[in-house]
């Protein structure tokens, strides 16, 4: 059986000037030509090559024995080579450009832009890209509790925090709590996991534990310090949004931050503001 959108393995059955076509010798079994230029030297009737299935400019199938960055299915970044009236073409390592239709992005792509996505064939039989690739995810990553990796931020959702394909495969989940920093479909983020769920999914933080953390938001505190001329026009009952909005920290991160440097001397708390101390 030919599958679009596949490698795999079929017998030349015949041979034509312009190529060889390729198929399971049966009678009345379909074939697909594999295009003279893409033939090994040497090919005869009988032998069995391995290629990939894909459509050309007119729709019809064809054979090549080039190696696609993906399959149906699968996942993988592509480059954007240039987006026109009907979506974005990307380069999957065909003669051919694979084309992410716009109700399938999950932002608007531009050319250069590299974007995770997956191989599916479309309602007109034709191979298409996703860029909604939950379903394609897998659950059984190899990271423990505490490990850290890479992921690529591809939906981002109001009520539920950012999803997130780590290692560009397994399912992730930064929750809303986590998420103090404006982050954007597409971008890669290092994750550390802080809870495999009996199904294999992955919730994350973009942070460290939080003695290990405590180091690096003190210095930010103080860096905004810094910006404001050493003095804050708030003190630590300041509004949890505010926080977040001017140091990326949740309230309680903050907090253990502002303790850390009044324990050092650093800062004092007045009414209605912090002061860095100075000198310090």
């Amino acid at each position: 059986m030919i599958e679009l959108g596949k490698r795999q393995e079929l017998e030349v059955v015949r041979e034509k000037e312009f190529g060889v076509y390729l198929g399971e010798k049966k009678a009345d079994a379909a074939a697909v030509l594999l295009p003279r230029k893409q033939v090994p030297e040497g090919t005869k009737t009988g032998d069995r090559l391995s290629v990939f299935i894909y459509k050309d400019s007119e729709d019809r199938l064809i054979a090549t024995t080039a190696v696609p960055k993906l399959e149906v299915g699968g996942l993988a970044v592509l480059k954007v080579k240039d987006v026109s009236r009907i979506g974005a073409f990307l380069d999957m390592g065909l003669e051919k450009d694979l084309l992410l239709p716009f109700k399938e992005q999950n932002h608007k792509v531009k050319a250069g832009e590299e974007c995770l996505v997956a191989l599916y064939v479309d309602k007109s039989g034709r191979l298409a890209a996703t860029m909604k690739v939950y379903p394609y995810l897998s659950s059984d990553a190899p990271f423990g509790k505490d490990s850290w990796a890479e992921g690529r931020v591809y939906e981002l959702n109001d009520n539920l925090g950012a999803f997130v394909a780590v290692e560009d495969r397994y399912f992730g989940l930064i929750p809303k709590r986590e998420v103090y920093e404006k982050l954007r479909p597409g971008e890669v983020v290092r994750v550390r996991v802080t809870k495999v769920r009996e199904d294999g999914k992955l919730d994350l933080s973009l942070r460290e534990k939080a003695y290990r953390q405590m180091n690096t938001d003190a210095e930010e505190v103080l860096r905004v310090l810094d910006e404001f001329d050493g003095v804050l026009p708030f003190d630590d009952r300041v509004d949890p949004e505010r926080i977040r909005d001017t140091f990326h920290l949740s309230k309680n991160a903050f907090k253990r931050a502002v303790g850390h440097l009044l324990k050092a001397g650093t800062i004092e708390i007045v009414p209605g503001s912090i002061r860095r101390v100075k000198n310090k």
